[in-house]
């Protein structure tokens, strides 16, 4: 028993003790304090922020373990893609494909203008002797547009080629703090503009007064195994989610034993790792298309997929991978960086305001600025982000935006792969990073021949 008494024994669940105890110190603040209550962030950004501002202390920073903070971002951003790829899609829509389709280009097209942004500014730098990488302007739509996840995945990719060239690039830290930066804008210059708005009579302020109903349906479909029998409902989603993510496992590091060649080894590789989220979404899918056969053949008498849990796992896992992200920035790593980082998420907020805006005007004439809320805290920091500001003038999602933003993800994954393979492809060299530049301006006109191109008026 004396083994147990180990500190070494604790030192994971000790990571897990500090991000919740933040969680609940920061919920309690933003319920109980009206300026952070206003500003609508989320509490885990809170939660994260709280742990920054304490790591400088002599009696904590010993407590926060950077590397265990980096592996729980890492694996929480996995875990909860699967958790979304497995539920079962019965999407009541009130949009079109069209439009869908649209918003996935829109989403697409605004990772490149945050990418291409952001190589304007880190390479002019780098060639007049900035102690910078020059791709590093690509973690840009890594923290912005898909959060801190990808940020650190990304971050620590563009840090192993800047060693192998020479330079010391602080990658993790550096994207971690975009993806952070990202939340803020996100939420304060998002209900900053909504006030502006309102005070302009351009905003209709909705009524949130009344409750929100639901049915049994929203928790469970019919056919469903029982709450608790021999094993308990969620400890089949928590399996479910655990089996898929072991496979994701399998496949990451069977790629890894091949022989792929100079080309494979030094781009695709690693890659591989940083997408463990993408093939969680694939694997999660064909998992859940399987369930679904095997029902359909009788194979399978009931349904063991329940949406509402599964949506609760995807969401603590997005919670714990944004408190461990923001908490595992190191602000020693970004001596010297400040100014690139600054120019960065400054340039990038406003292009990604600006174009956002323009985009939803087009694209959405009834519900241009539901529309527009929904985007643009998505595309600064989580889904989620944009659902919260959405639902301040849209509570009950009575316009298509919410169904916009959930079904967009589909083709945005289809238009956005190859930009994802370039972030692969830049960092080797200042070449390819000159390439990739012409690549995404290239790809940026084509996305804006198709969402602003002239529309058929209907009768």
């Amino acid at each position: 028993m004396s083994s147990f008494a180990n500190p070494t024994a604790w030192a994971w669940l000790i990571q897990f003790f500090i991000i919740v105890v933040a969680i609940l110190v920061a919920n309690l603040v933003r319920c109980n304090v009206p300026l952070f209550r206003r500003s609508l962030l989320p509490s885990a950004l809170l939660a994260g922020l709280l742990i920054l501002c304490l790591k400088p202390l002599d009696c904590f920073s010993t407590l926060v373990d950077k590397q265990a903070m980096e592996v729980i971002t890492y694996h929480a951003l996995g875990l909860g893609f699967v958790s979304m790829a497995l539920k079962n899609k019965k999407i009541k829509s009130s949009t079109t494909t069209l439009k869908v389709v649209e918003t996935g280009a829109v989403t697409a097209s605004t990772y490149i203008l945050q990418g291409l942004v952001g190589l304007l500014i880190t390479v002019p730098m780098f060639l007049l002797g900035k102690e910078l990488f020059y791709a590093s302007g690509l973690l840009l739509p890594m923290g912005y547009g898909q959060g801190p996840g990808q940020a650190l995945n990304f971050g620590v990719t563009f840090a192993h080629w800047a060693e192998g060239q020479g330079l010391v690039f602080h990658g993790s830290d550096f994207g971690l703090s975009i993806a952070a930066m990202g939340f803020i804008v996100g939420s304060i210059v998002g209900v900053v503009y909504m006030n502006i708005l309102r005070r302009k009579g351009k905003l209709k302020v909705r009524d949130k007064a009344q409750p929100e109903h639901y049915s049994i349906a929203d928790y469970e479909s019919e056919g469903e195994i029982p709450h608790s029998e021999s094993i308990d409902k969620l400890t089949v989603q928590v399996c479910l989610v655990l089996l898929v993510y072991a496979l994701v496992f399998l496949l990451m590091y069977g790629v890894q034993k091949l022989d792929l060649g100079q080309f494979g080894t030094n781009t695709l590789k690693p890659l591989v790792w940083g997408f463990n989220f993408l093939w969680g979404t694939l694997i999660g899918v064909l998992v859940r298309w399987l369930i679904g056969r095997f029902r359909k053949r009788k194979l399978m008498r009931r349904e063991y997929i329940n949406n509402f849990m599964l949506d609760r796992i995807a969401g603590t896992c997005f919670d714990v991978m944004i408190v461990a992200g923001t908490a595992a920035i190191d602000f020693n790593n970004l001596r010297g960086l400040w100014l690139p980082l600054i120019l960065v998420c400054t340039v990038g907020a406003v292009a990604t305001f600006w174009y956002v805006l323009r985009c939803c005007k087009k694209l959405y004439p009834d519900y241009q600025y539901e529309g527009f809320f929904s985007m643009f805290g998505m595309l600064t920091g989580t889904a989620s982000n944009g659902m919260i500001l959405l639902r301040e003038i849209d509570p009950r999602f009575e316009t298509p935006a919410a169904n916009n933003l959930v079904l967009q993800t589909i083709p945005a994954l289809a238009f956005g792969f190859p930009v994802l393979l370039l972030m692969g492809f830049a960092p080797q060299s200042l070449g390819n990073t000159l390439i990739t530049m012409g690549i995404m301006v290239a790809a940026l006109l084509l996305f804006g021949l198709f969402i602003f191109r002239k529309r058929k008026m209907k009768k």
